[in-house]
């Protein structure tokens, strides 16, 4: 049941999220999102996991979407502010991160399944934010962003992945690191 909820809520929040950022609402979308991770984190058993996994996501959405950013490859909707890149974005990473050791538990220690699924579903949800919510704006043609975008998750994705592994059943108790079989 957790798998279906945290599966369901995750896409709740990301349409919400995007629907807000193309409408010029940036904060609802960070306020959404920060009360999917706040709920998400409060019934997590790896709650230490999780966290340092939304810190290490929340850094890739600051390279891969400063970058594109920067470059030109996107615009977004609702871009400021802006550190690098939009606010609203780097909330929707952060409740990305509590995908990773809930619905999205497939992909841990797979990097290369991971690979596949960030340089696949990366890109389609950009397009899909583009196409059906214009929070997203790509330049013409559209390829070169694509592309970034496919290597950028690929690689987001493996570490991702990795870490989600390795952080596995690490737990706090009293301050002190315990893993849990």
């Amino acid at each position: 049941m957790r798998f279906w909820a945290n599966l369901i809520a995750y896409q709740l929040v990301w349409f919400g999220v995007v629907i807000f950022a193309a409408r010029g609402l940036p904060w609802l979308s960070v306020a959404l999102a920060s009360g999917f991770v706040l709920a998400q984190w409060m019934l997590s058993r790896q709650q230490a996991s999780d966290a340092r996994l939304l810190v290490c996501a929340v850094a890739c959405g600051l390279v891969l979407d400063g970058l594109l950013a920067g470059t030109g490859l996107l615009r977004y909707a609702s871009p400021v502010p802006g550190v690098p890149a939009p606010i609203w974005i780097l909330a929707l990473w952060s409740a990305f991160a509590l995908t990773l050791n809930h619905s999205m538990t497939f992909l841990r220690g797979r990097p290369m399944v991971a690979a596949l699924f960030g340089a696949v579903g990366g890109p389609l949800a950009y397009l899909g934010a583009a196409r059906g919510f214009d929070a997203v704006m790509f330049p013409s043609p559209p390829w070169p962003a694509l592309a970034a975008l496919a290597v950028g998750w690929a690689v987001a994705m493996m570490v991702l992945a990795v870490l989600a592994q390795r952080w596995h059943g690490v737990i706090h108790v009293d301050s002190r690191l315990e893993v849990v079989p």
